[in-house]
């Protein structure tokens, strides 16, 4: 019997990584891929909607939004941001999730790529997410294996920001394992740049309270400038980018010595 459980929750896992990656998976897909039969992924589906993972459609299931978004369905630069390089910011969340250990308190700054990594992490297991992104919070609330620790502030900006004194007191009062940072730029002179300097305020507190610190980034952010400044370069220890990323935008971060991942 156990043996069984562990290879249902084995299969739940690698049907949302996939479903995480793509955006969406179809029954007979997952069969084929998985080497069970339809029912027995239907089956899964249904276990993972009844846990808040996904939601059933079809001949297949697609994530689920949170209702947070709901405001912002007709707001075009939402939108935009929201879809822009989605497919690498899910690779990117899927590759940064494995860097996480059960029992680790992890701290996701706002973003979209940041939300990927949240979303990758809901089968986790006594991780506790510490993050001033109201969406994050919001869409891991139903994860029964997860803590969420909001910072408390107020909320700034389109991205559900939580920013602020109260925001700041609160991580520097949090012991963090790892940090994983969203940037609006990051370049070797310059090093991690946001475009707001409250923004930039609470990711330098989380990478100043982190053990390890990782910037999460698609490859349009590379050598890119903003107008915040959050941190040298110097200051983290990994870059997890995607694999548009050419050689020539990556050598000058590998000249600073810096660890890469493309995902």
């Amino acid at each position: 019997m156990a043996v069984r459980k562990q290879v249902a929750s084995k299969r739940r896992q690698e049907i949302l990584q996939d479903l995480l990656l793509a955006g969406d998976v179809s029954v007979n897909d997952l069969a084929e891929q998985l080497g069970v039969s339809a029912t027995t992924v239907r089956r899964s589906l249904r276990s993972l909607e009844e846990q808040g993972l996904l939601r059933r459609r079809h001949g297949g299931a697609v994530p689920i939004e949170s209702s947070l978004y709901e405001h912002f369905r007709y707001d075009a630069d939402f939108q935009e941001r929201d879809q822009l390089y989605a497919d690498e910011k899910r690779r990117i969340g899927l590759a940064a999730s494995e860097h996480v250990k059960d029992g680790d308190i992890v701290a996701l700054s706002a973003g979209t790529t940041t939300t990927q990594i949240a979303r990758a992490l809901k089968l986790r297991k006594d991780v506790t997410i510490v993050t001033n992104a109201l969406n994050i919070a919001m869409e891991l609330a139903r994860s029964a294996t997860l803590r969420v620790l909001l910072t408390g502030g107020y909320v700034s900006g389109g991205w559900f920001s939580v920013l602020g004194p109260t925001s700041l007191e609160t991580i520097a009062d949090t012991p963090i394992d790892i940090t994983f940072i969203g940037v609006d730029g990051i370049e070797p002179k310059s090093g991690l740049t946001a475009n707001h300097p409250d923004e930039a305020d609470v990711n330098a507190a989380m990478i100043r309270q982190a053990r390890r610190k990782v910037v999460v980034a698609d490859h349009s952010k590379l050598g890119r400038t903003a107008d915040a400044f959050v941190c040298p370069l110097h200051a983290i220890d990994l870059i997890i980018t995607d694999s548009g990323a050419t050689e020539e935008a990556l050598a000058p971060f590998r000249s600073k010595k810096i660890s890469i991942q493309q995902a």
